[in-house]
């Protein structure tokens, strides 16, 4: 896996059913490394902390393999490196390949994968379409966020290294547990059990099917 792409961006206004709602959905290419830290990237904005930045999500990764899916989808619309608000544009990134705990070595600094990436409706700003959130959850193009166990600076360039490869449970697997409608009480015990999956994802799982545990 490589970096195509290191991204930031700034908060912006939009209005939105009637009101005003800030957000950093927006995030464009980099021209100098980004710096990886432990709760977000510095110098770009983070604005609801419930479900961005933090510890468990300080970095969030996309594929740059989905792109050619999207712009498939979106021909007419201008589909820069950033368009999902990923901070690092990733190349062979595959979701079910990464597992839950897996540690990587890019740039100066060790990330590890904490869950997939749960869409929300500041997705359809940058799409112009609402339509966008159920079209990434039915794509299963979810990306990874990542904790920062060495901050560090990243650039455009820069290799993952896989440092630790954990047996547990597929970025993939989790992100379909979350929106099947399909109980599998074995797999769902495994991500919730898990160590490493972030405490956000722990509890969306268990709010998802704790009843049937």
């Amino acid at each position: 896996m490589k970096v195509i792409s290191t991204n930031t961006g700034k908060a912006r206004d939009i209005e939105w059913n009637g009101r005003i709602v800030k957000t950093g959905i927006f995030k464009f290419p980099a021209e100098a490394p980004i710096f990886l830290g432990n709760e977000d990237v510095e110098n770009d904005d983070v604005i609801d902390r419930r479900y961005h930045g933090g510890v468990d999500k300080a970095c969030y990764l996309y594929s740059a393999d989905h792109y050619a899916y999207w712009r498939n989808l979106y021909p007419a619309l201008e589909m820069p490196w950033g368009m999902f608000g990923e901070n690092l544009t990733v190349e062979g990134l595959d979701e079910a390949e990464v597992n839950i705990g897996d540690i990587f070595e890019v740039g100066e600094t060790i990330v590890q994968a904490t869950q997939p990436r749960q869409p929300c409706f500041k997705l359809g700003f940058r799409f112009h379409n609402n339509e966008i959130v159920r079209q990434f959850v039915d794509s299963g193009f979810a990306g990874v966020y990542v904790r920062v166990l060495q901050k560090g600076r990243v650039k455009t360039g820069d290799e993952f290294k896989l440092i630790e490869k954990k047996q547990t449970i597929s970025i993939r697997r989790v992100y379909e547990l979350i929106y099947t409608d399909v109980f599998n009480k074995r797999a769902v015990e495994i991500a919730i059990n898990d160590p490493f999956i972030a405490q956000s994802c722990r509890k969306d799982l268990i709010k998802r099917w704790g009843q049937l545990l």
